[in-house]
């Protein structure tokens, strides 16, 4: 689902009133939390947290034009969607969050490789989701993204 607007602003300002409250929380916090190295974006139609070409200038590998991707918040249909590529990509920082979320969340985690969706706004684990995006730095994620997907995609 492509968002509405083609600013962080625009989208933020576009999201729907029963959700705006807890998406623009979830924009907060993950601001609050970003490390040096990221920033906020449009990515893939998206809000998204991506690395900058001035900090990577070779881009995403899939389409070199678009900054590298990391992270990214979605409004759908039936959930408020938080992506994460660095808990797709290291499988010790996905069992850190999988064994985390129920700490901090009443709610059965529902969850894919990399999108977690809250179908209740009010159940967003806002204090979990800034530690998450805190363990990870734009280097770490720029030579885990180099290692494994530039290999195989040159493969």
């Amino acid at each position: 689902m492509q968002a509405n607007g083609s600013t962080v602003a625009e989208i933020l300002a576009n999201i729907p009133d029963e959700r705006k409250g807890a998406f623009t929380k979830l924009h907060e916090t993950i601001l609050d939390n970003l490390p040096e190295g990221f920033e906020p974006g449009i990515s893939y139609g998206g809000l998204g947290y991506v690395v900058p070409h001035s900090v990577y200038p070779a881009g995403y590998h899939c389409k070199p034009s678009e900054p590298l991707p990391f992270a990214g918040i979605a409004s759908q249909k039936n959930s408020i969607n938080f992506y994460h590529m660095g808990i797709y990509a290291d499988a010790r920082l996905y069992d850190w969050f999988v064994s985390e979320y129920p700490k901090y969340s009443k709610q059965k985690l529902d969850m894919g490789r990399s999108c977690i969706r809250f179908k209740k706004p009010d159940d967003i684990p806002f204090e979990l989701i800034g530690e998450l995006m805190q363990k990870m730095t734009s280097k770490d994620w720029i030579a885990l993204y180099e290692e494994n997907y530039l290999k195989k995609s040159k493969k």
